[in-house]
């Protein structure tokens, strides 16, 4: 700093943090890691319902800083582009090609130059690939040919995916789609000049209230909302014919029946709160027909502004219509008045009601604990359902029928956390209708998952037989990591597309056949579908391995081990420790190990991985279980964070591969409330990095993570959870990186403000480094090059560089 400015004693600290927060610019990563951030990305796929084709869709990974800078309102719990009525947070498509998997033949998609594409959809049939594409002006709606790959834009069309979107209707040859509607006029303007003050006021009720963001603030923003947030719905073919249908509104839901001849409309209704995001206010749910007249309702939701803390509404919620069936809708209600804590025999029930809806809705199945999804065969009215035991932390799966709901088998019945014994989740395919529903064998049910193993995930296809027992069709090697993306031949002997990958081989797609176990086949080799090439080769010389250890008190912990390129066996490295603390009820499921070293080595975005290319080792998802009963699992956090992570640097520094006097320790979000409480509360770590995170729980006052208590309930608990109350505490260097959009709930970016404040106060060492326009995660290239270089830069100083304490 080249200026002296003189400070009062009372405003030392204020000018302390102002002289050093200005940066110059934003600085470059070095040109090693440059060359890996300019490395072509690799596309994702999106496979057709028929499996006969598969669309290529390549991300813009890195978007520009004015991607960011382009105009936002925040309102409502929503990020609005108003220029073009989009998502302004949202990521988006460069190109798209399109793979027959049947002939191999590849076609480029002719969009122009310069689209920005979003939320591709495919016809059942697979002759279409729906896509928006946003502009600087709107979002158009376009529709591609998968047979030559030709794309059209829909004239006159423009989407509003702010709060709405665009789906396959049940003919598959139009759409339902959610537009802006037409001469809505000038965006309202408010003066500078307040007419009136914000007010809020309770009536007494009490209720749970999570620290949201970008909420409504005053009448103005209420009628920019609504101005945004309003939409006209339209049925849109695929030659561009529009229906207008029912009269414009804030649609958080709207679908047609399976038959195409109703459409379920959830519509928001005011009044709108200054507390809550739209989600949570009150609607309306009504059933139009198929031109949009309104001939039915399922009731009227209020605002969901009283709930009980982990609770649910009262009135009909998870609505939708039953895939199977021509026109029926189900849908869920408490019946323990949505309060967790209520002791009651049941807490949710099911119900349905069918066309012409004129009688009431007929129970059909009474859960014992909280309804958490369903999923439906394709004949007998059979159907999945999940409920989950907050207190015990299980969920079951069940099977039943729409005709009785008494006669139940229980499937699985787990804790949330058991990976090794998760049977997975069911495949699905889509009816003609457009409808996803449970894909079936003659044998059983196919199920995939991600096949947790002491030694890494290994993840499997299998049937599930009526019996309870499993068929494994598929099972990934012990040398790759290979999942099954989709099965698209699921009689006989079936055929899938899996994504293969190991350390040395790039993601690829394979069409695999497989052989029933009791049966003798010829099978052909796999057919590789794409040939990705390795995009950073650079990264090849990292090696990595799971190492597994026990904490003190038993409990088994594991972290993966990460060394650069070129290590030399017996070298003592500068290392980091990357960590997310996570919640478990029994050391057993705390000790599973997730994850796994066959995964093809690639470093993005603001990773800590960089680091490897510097000549640090890196102890990475380092587990650092908290265990206990859920209620009070937090009473003892930091003792067994402290412990966690002294065993992890404990059996590093006995394999010889890091220098235990030149280690740091890092996370994000949570992660960064873990290093700070580290740092705070051992000696272990010169250093610390710490991004995004959230240190002052009394700000959070109504629970954070999984704490179930509210501040008045614990407040013990509150202050000792709370790193900034032990900021006097924090004598090594910590870094804190935050993003000044931080829409995330609980950690509002005063948050790592306070806490910089708090350490330099105190006399710690500290940088805060607020990045303009980003929010949780950062997305712009010059964000995550800076971020790269501050990393580096602390590292080296405050780690590799280090004096011997």
């Amino acid at each position: 700093m080249k200026h002296l400015v003189k400070c009062s004693l009372i405003f030392s600290v204020i000018c302390l943090i102002q002289l050093v927060s200005f940066g110059k610019d934003y600085m470059s990563a070095p040109k090693e890691i440059r060359e890996v951030l300019d490395a072509p990305a690799i596309p994702s796929a999106s496979i057709s319902p028929k499996g006969d084709m598969m669309a290529l869709l390549t991300p813009l990974n890195y978007p520009p800083i004015s991607d960011l800078a382009e105009p936002m309102a925040r309102l409502a719990g929503l990020r609005i582009n108003p220029d073009n009525n989009s998502r302004a947070d949202q990521g988006y498509f460069v190109s798209v090609s399109i793979k027959n998997i049947n002939t191999g033949k590849l076609t480029e998609v002719n969009f122009p130059a310069g689209v920005r594409l979003i939320s591709p959809r495919w016809s059942a049939d697979g002759k279409y690939l729906a896509v928006g594409n946003m502009t600087k002006s709107s979002v158009e709606l376009w529709i591609v040919n998968s047979a030559n790959g030709t794309a059209q834009k829909l004239k006159n069309i423009a989407v509003n995916s702010a709060y709405g979107g665009f789906d396959w209707a049940p003919d598959q040859k139009s759409l339902l789609v959610a537009t802006v509607p037409a001469n809505r006029g000038a965006i309202p303007k408010g003066s500078n000049v307040p007419d009136s003050p914000s007010i809020q006021e309770s009536s007494g009720k009490s209720a749970s209230l999570t620290t949201y963001q970008d909420l409504l603030k005053s009448p103005n923003d209420e009628a920019v909302f609504e101005y945004l947030a309003t939409s006209q719905m339209a049925r849109v073919s695929v030659d561009g014919k529009v229906q207008k249908l029912g009269p414009a509104g804030i649609y958080a839901d709207a679908e047609f029946s399976p038959d195409g001849n109703y459409i379920y409309a959830a519509r928001v209704k005011r009044p709108f709160s200054y507390l809550f995001p739209v989600y949570m206010f009150g609607r309306e749910l009504e059933i139009w027909d198929k031109n949009g007249k309104r001939i039915a309702d399922l009731g009227s939701l209020p605002l969901q502004d009283a709930l009980p803390e982990g609770g649910v509404a009262t009135g009909p919620r998870s609505i939708g219509w039953i895939p199977t069936e021509s026109a029926t809708l189900m849908w869920v209600e408490a019946l323990d008045g949505g309060d967790p804590k209520a002791k009651v025999e049941n807490r949710d029930r099911l119900l349905v009601k069918t066309a012409p809806f004129n009688a009431e809705g007929k129970e059909v199945l009474r859960l014992r604990d909280r309804y958490s999804g369903r999923s439906f065969f394709e004949k007998g009215g059979k159907y999945w359902v999940y409920d989950y035991d907050r207190e015990k932390q299980r969920r079951r799966l069940i099977e039943t029928t729409l005709a009785d709901g008494s006669k139940q088998r229980v499937i699985s019945d787990l804790n949330i956390r058991d990976r090794y014994n998760n049977p997975g989740s069911p495949v699905t395919k889509t009816l003609p209708n457009g409808k996803d529903v449970i894909m079936e064998h003659q044998e059983g049910v196919f199920m995939r998952g991600n096949g947790s193993t002491p030694n890494g995930d290994r993840p499997f296809l299998r049937i599930l037989k009526p019996n309870g027992e499993t068929v494994e069709l598929f099972r990934s090697s012990e040398d790759a990591y290979e999942f099954v993306a989709d099965v698209v031949s699921p009689g006989g002997d079936p055929v899938f597309i899996t994504r293969r990958e190991s350390q040395s081989e790039p993601p690829n797609y394979f069409l695999t056949r497989s052989c029933l176990p009791y049966k003798k086949c010829d099978l052909p080799s796999p057919v590789k579908l794409t040939d990705f090439k390795d995009p950073a080769p650079s990264l090849r010389g990292i090696t990595k391995k799971l190492v597994k250890y026990k904490r003190k008190d038993g409990v088994d912990l594991s972290f993966t081990l990460y060394l650069p390129p070129n290590y030399k066996k017996g070298t003592k490295l500068p290392a980091l420790l990357w960590a997310y603390p996570l919640e478990y009820t029994n050391a057993s499921t705390a000790g599973q190990v997730s994850g796994s070293t066959n995964r093809f080595t690639t470093i993005g975005g603001y990773s800590h991985l960089f680091l490897l290319t510097q000549g640090y080792a890196i102890l990475d998802n380092a587990t650092v279980p908290i265990v206990g009963d859920p209620l009070t699992v937090n009473d003892t956090f930091i003792e067994q964070l402290v412990d966690g992570a002294q065993a992890a640097v404990d059996k590093a520094s006995e394999m010889g591969v890091i220098d235990r006097d030149r280690v740091a320790v890092g996370g994000h979000s949570y992660g960064a409330f873990m290093t700070a409480h580290l740092l705070a509360s051992s000696d272990i770590f010169r250093a610390g990095i710490a991004r995004s995170g959230a240190y002052n729980r009394t700000l959070t006052p109504f629970g954070f993570q999984s704490e179930r208590r509210a501040f008045w309930e614990a407040q013990d608990i509150y202050y000792k959870l709370s790193p900034f109350m032990k900021a006097n505490k924090i004598k090594e260097p910590m870094l804190m990186i935050h993003g000044m959009a931080d829409n995330n709930s609980g950690t509002f970016p005063i948050q790592s403000e306070r806490m910089y404040a708090g350490i330099v106060g105190n006399g710690g060492t500290a940088r805060l480094v607020m990045l303009p326009l980003e929010s949780h995660g950062y997305r712009a290239r010059q964000s995550i090059e800076h971020v790269i270089w501050e990393q580096i830069q602390w590292m080296d100083k405050y780690v590799k560089n280090a004096p011997a304490r």
